[in-house]
């Protein structure tokens, strides 16, 4: 099976719900950036790499801000601009993505674990703690579907990248131009019409 797909350039021909695929992935990664932010400022920082801005709850945020640049993007650029559509980069975008999910949401999960222990543990029910382990833990389901989402997303898309070797070809205006190695085919232009002889009397 050739990779040639995966280099080509424009937008491969995708099922539509894909299209939904991806809004939920940008409305998942809302929330979550919502919930990230709420956990950070709970500490506000002071609590080190369990909670404030160097914790899971700035990773979820910077997470969630990839998932903008690099789904809203590609959406946008499949719809405004599909001949400017590089695959590769796509994926390359894509594989980060999954990466970086599986450590904020794993993250997430791990920190939320400790806040909510030490809560129970000491038996503050209504606390800063409990806040923290649940927006965080809250991050951590919603990030791990969004994970899963993912992964659906990139899987068929490289289905789809396979099935379409070819791509869409040149850009509109551009076709035949030997500097993108295609060569201009020679146009038929109608034979001359010579002028009518004048005859004079």
């Amino acid at each position: 099976m050739s990779t040639q797909g995966l280099l080509a350039k424009g937008v491969p021909p995708q099922p539509l719900w894909l299209l939904y695929i991806k809004i939920a992935i940008l409305v998942l990664s809302l929330v979550t950036l919502a919930l990230g932010a709420w956990a950070v400022s709970i500490f506000g920082g002071y609590a080190g790499g369990y909670g404030g801005p160097t914790g899971a709850g700035g990773l979820v945020i910077f997470t969630a801000i990839w998932s903008f640049i690099v789904y809203g993007g590609a959406a946008a650029i499949e719809i405004l601009a599909p001949h400017f559509f590089y695959r590769i980069g796509a994926l390359v975008g894509y594989i980060l993505h999954i990466i970086f999910w599986l450590s904020a949401w794993a993250w997430s999960a791990s920190a939320a674990s400790f806040w909510l222990s030490y809560t129970y543990g000491i038996g503050f029910y209504d606390s800063a703690w409990k806040r923290e382990g649940q927006a965080l833990g809250a991050c951590a389901g919603l990030g791990a579907l969004i994970w899963v989402l993912s992964i659906v997303h990139l899987v068929f898309f490289i289905r789809a990248s396979l099935a379409d070797p070819e791509g869409s070809g040149p850009a509109p205006g551009t076709a035949g131009q030997a500097e993108l190695g295609q060569v201009k085919p020679e146009q038929q232009y109608p034979a001359q019409q010579t002028y009518p002889v004048q005859q004079t009397q």
